[in-house]
């Protein structure tokens, strides 16, 4: 079957791999349809994941059908169309039962990381009773994709732990796919101010477009100055961080009011300056997450009823044969316009 390959930090190919086969009773053999690209991606060609080995098929998102299942698995069957759910949670193990499925014992992030992934003709999927979605008859292929990791992410790690709620206000830095993602997401609790931050125009006019009340470009340094001119000098009661910079994270700590929430969603490859001479008497609740994909369900049901529109974030569709530029094309966003691209296998 064909595969993107991660061979090193810069090194990726498409390349010819063997079809991967039934390891487990839990395992479910899915014949790719739809896949994407992750931002993550992206951080592990850098370098910054050192989970991931040279040699690993890459990608954790996607649809297909399941070719084959494990005598362990009642709940699918082959022909089955499902969702796939970056998170492999075995249901069982400690982290499971406190539904932190990205720590699972025997799963967690591991597609397209510990083990191979999505980015193929084929991906074998430990436990995949707990780890699939049906795809209900009626749902749009491209539309699910962006619930394999995106839509959850932004939501739970964004916005269930910045504690968004009705009238507050939230500072989004970054307006790539994860912040526009919260920036939907934020909307079901009806926040007053949904205020978006990036160097990028393209990208906050999209941000505009999906309900941010405001959009600071940050090239000039002033980012701060204008979240307290927009918050009557009190800074934010949310702050998330959806890039994985030390700017970034500076940036919210520099725009989160008294009692406010910054919520880190960004993945981080190097460190970052916590200034605890400013905040330690503010009152100030810093989360971090992994997602866990227990929204999803939820999400699927919003997207199903017409209540979110994930289809806006895809902004250009390639192959598999043409995943090099579909590479080539999302790493250089800011040139192409690019926010998610859809890949079909």
């Amino acid at each position: 079957m064909k595969a993107l390959v991660y061979h090193g930090p810069g090194r990726k190919a498409l390349e010819a791999r063997p079809k991967p086969e039934i390891q487990a009773g839990g395992d479910a053999i899915v014949r790719m349809t739809k896949t994407t690209i992750c931002g993550t991606d992206l951080h592990i060609l850098k370098g910054d994941v050192a989970t991931c080995a040279p040699g690993r098929i890459l990608g954790h998102e996607g649809v297909g059908v399941i070719e084959a299942v494990g005598a362990g698995v009642t709940a699918f069957k082959p022909g089955d169309s499902v969702l796939i759910s970056c998170i492999t949670a075995c249901g069982k193990c400690y982290f499971c039962r406190r539904v932190m499925y990205s720590h699972c014992t025997t799963g967690g992030w591991i597609l397209g990381n510990a083990i191979d992934g999505t980015q193929a003709e084929f991906v074998r999927i430990p436990h995949a009773e707990t780890t699939l979605n049906p795809n209900p008859a009626a749902a749009e292929e491209e539309a699910l994709v962006m619930l394999s990791d995106i839509l959850p992410t932004g939501f739970e790690c964004g916005v269930l732990n910045g504690k968004v709620e009705p009238g507050s206000s939230v500072a989004i830095v970054g307006a790539g796919p994860i912040g526009l993602a919260a920036l939907l997401t934020a909307q079901f609790y009806s926040p007053a101010q949904i205020i978006m931050i990036d160097l990028d125009d393209n990208r906050l006019g999209v941000a505009r477009q999906f309900g941010a009340t405001h959009t600071i470009n940050s090239a000039d340094g002033k980012a701060a100055e204008a979240v307290m001119a927009l918050t009557g000098g009190r800074g934010v009661d949310t702050a998330i961080e959806a890039v994985g910079v030390p700017a970034t994270f500076l940036i919210c700590q520099d725009v989160i009011g008294p009692g406010g929430v910054i919520a880190n969603v960004g993945v981080h490859g190097s460190k970052v300056d916590l200034h605890l001479e400013r905040l330690w008497s503010r009152n100030i609740s810093i989360t971090t997450r992994l997602v866990d994909t227990v929204t999803t369900p939820m999400l699927l049901k919003t997207v199903q009823a017409g209540k979110i529109d994930p289809t806006r974030l895809i902004t250009h569709h390639f192959t598999l044969d043409g995943i090099l530029d579909a590479y080539e094309t999302f790493g250089h966003a800011a040139d192409t316009q690019a926010l998610k691209v859809i890949i079909t296998v």
